[in-house]
């Protein structure tokens, strides 16, 4: 299958560059990344606390394919609505730290738009352990997930 998600990680640099172009229009996909709900549906995660305000947090829960419970939990740093989200990232039983993402929404048409993330590790080594996990394969699989479940509802 074709990775419609292009993830860039360049030798030596703590950051992971991931671009899409969605087939939906800029707020819904916006919607998808801050409403609890729609988050569960795409992300294939249980949402336990979502405060989406500046300086809000949010905690999420998941399952491996053994059945190990995974949690994960950030704060909203800031956003502007259907523009950018900035929070950061913890993944509470993986040793990659605290990544800070920026995500930054683009409208291209009136049904089309464009994602841009930026993971910022706090180290290379860290970002080249996350690397090492289907990282690319995951996150391909996540945002096809997305586009499929709201082009369905739109």
């Amino acid at each position: 299958m074709e990775q419609k998600t292009n993830v860039i990680a360049e030798n030596g640099k703590q950051e992971i560059l991931i671009t899409r172009t969605f087939d939906l229009p800029v707020e819904l996909l916006f919607k998808a990344y801050t409403e609890p709900e729609l988050i569960e549906q795409w992300m294939g995660t249980k949402v336990l606390k979502f405060n989406f305000q500046k300086h809000g947090n949010y905690q999420f829960s998941t399952t491996d394919q053994k059945g190990n419970e995974i949690g994960f939990n950030g704060t909203i740093h800031d956003f502007k609505r259907n523009q950018r989200i900035i929070r950061t990232f913890e993944m509470e039983s993986m040793p990659f730290g605290v990544q800070l993402e920026i995500y930054e929404f683009e409208k291209l048409t009136e049904t089309t738009s464009n994602l841009k993330q930026q993971v910022i590790y706090q180290s290379v080594n860290h970002r080249d352990q996350n690397l090492k996990l289907p990282f690319k394969q995951g996150i391909n699989w996540a945002h096809n997930r997305l586009e499929e479940i709201f082009t369905k509802s739109k």
